[in-house]
């Protein structure tokens, strides 16, 4: 109890989880498809589009695309391009390091977990349905591409306030600790952050904690379990 009376951090009571490049390694086949797309105009997707748009809903990123690289393409023809192209990679998607062993331990102590992703639900079931014992383990998925109640995208905090709503106790979101990989997310809902290995530093500078794969989070420092 000294050492977590000790920490820096606050103790929280709910965890909530973004999913893409935090959980499965899908945030490289986003980069991937969209690729593909834009290399016969001539044009790259580099990480600084990529830490811009990490985490918007489709729509969003459609319309960034287009005005971004001046894409010759109605949102409805560049929408059903990333359609197929997902549909080609996403049933690949990988677990990420320690994300499993962390669900299962924080289930393990009955700590709340939800869900709270910007993917539809179809596009949540291409990438996880190989998964669906690891993502079982939720109390709650909010899917923010097709959830009526998120009425906004990252870095608006709609998909975390709601998240933390549905839990059946209902906590203080302050009392909510968010894990994510994107710049928008740590606005959403600063407390966590996992960043990809190649997000520039200056994006990573607002969140809480910063580790490089959930395999580095000590719980024991946000007043949860540690592992035994």
């Amino acid at each position: 109890m000294s050492e977590m009376s000790n920490s820096k951090f606050k103790n929280v009571t709910h965890c909530i989880f973004d999913m893409d490049g935090l959980l499965i390694d899908t945030e490289l086949l986003y980069t991937t498809v969209i690729n593909r797309i834009l290399c016969p105009y001539g044009n790259e997707f580099t990480w600084a589009n990529k830490a811009t748009t990490m985490g918007f809903h489709t729509s969003e990123l459609v319309r960034y695309l287009i005005e971004t690289f001046k894409l010759p393409l109605q949102p409805q023809e560049l929408t059903d391009q990333l359609i197929v192209g997902y549909a080609d990679v996403f049933p690949s998607s990988k677990l990420l390091p320690g994300v499993e062993t962390l669900l299962h331990h924080l289930c393990k102590h009955n700590i709340p977990i939800a869900l709270a992703t910007s993917s539809s639900a179809d596009s949540f079931a291409l990438k996880t349905k190989h998964l669906t014992k690891i993502f079982d383990l939720f109390h709650h998925k909010v899917l923010g591409g097709s959830d009526p109640d998120v009425k906004q995208g990252k870095p608006s905090p709609d998909i975390f306030l709601v998240a933390a709503k549905r839990f059946s106790d209902t906590p203080d979101p302050l009392k909510c600790l968010v894990f994510e990989d994107a710049p928008n997310g740590v606005q959403a809902g600063i407390s966590a952050m996992v960043p990809d290995k190649n997000l520039p530093k200056k994006f990573t500078e607002q969140a809480t904690l910063v580790i490089n794969n959930l395999n580095e989070f000590k719980p024991e420092n946000f007043g949860l379990p540690k592992y035994d």
